[in-house]
């Protein structure tokens, strides 16, 4: 075997990904995982810190990417479009981690440890969109209302995009997610003439 192999952080993962999937992650050692890729465990730590880090690897990327794309959106456009915008701008980036998101899902869903570390990662994913819409004008309160929703709306598109890729592309399940959400939310236009001022 060579001494390096350009391709071990991928076999790690996929490793990881399919030992977890069927004995369960908390039923997985890190020595699994590298007898599995054909690695050892010198390897495994160049890339990882432990075998939670190898279902978050780049995720620390994606409050930048997110609230980048936030702030090169047409300045004309109001708070929350520009957030839409954002999103949809960021979809070919998330293209790679669609043939293995839909199982990565799945293992998060199965461990509290893992659900946890996911909030943590989408608590620091919505501030940075609320710093970068207040970056843009928008009031604090506002933009973190806006920066919540824009999550919910992001990770409604991606479950969709990941769990049938075809033939709808990630633009289009933004765009999709986001008109059910305003036909939701029509109804409360009236909203003020069914709950009192003082309630």
């Amino acid at each position: 075997m060579p001494r390096w192999d350009p391709r071990a952080e991928e076999r790690l993962g996929d490793a990881a990904l399919e030992l977890f999937v069927e004995h369960g992650y908390e039923n997985v050692t890190v020595e699994q995982i590298t007898e599995r890729a054909g690695l050892t465990r010198r390897t495994f730590s160049r890339y990882f810190t432990d075998k939670r880090d190898v279902l978050f690897a780049g995720s620390e990327q994606i409050p930048g990417v997110l609230s980048g794309a936030v702030r090169r959106a047409d300045a004309a456009l109001p708070p929350f479009q520009a957030l839409l915008a954002a999103l949809v701008d960021i979809g070919e980036w998330f293209a790679d981690l669609v043939p293995h998101a839909a199982r990565r899902r799945a293992v998060i869903a199965s461990s509290p440890e893992l659900q946890e570390r996911e909030r943590t990662k989408l608590a620091a994913v919505t501030e940075a969109l609320a710093e970068a819409l207040r970056e843009r004008g928008t009031p604090t309160s506002r933009a973190t209302l806006l920066a919540q929703v824009g999550i919910a709306v992001f990770h409604t598109a991606f479950e969709r995009w990941t769990d049938e890729p075809e033939p709808a592309d990630f633009a289009a399940r933004v765009r999709e997610a986001a008109t059910e959400l305003a036909a939701s939310l029509a109804p409360a236009a009236g909203l003020a003439t069914v709950v009192p001022e003082n309630h």
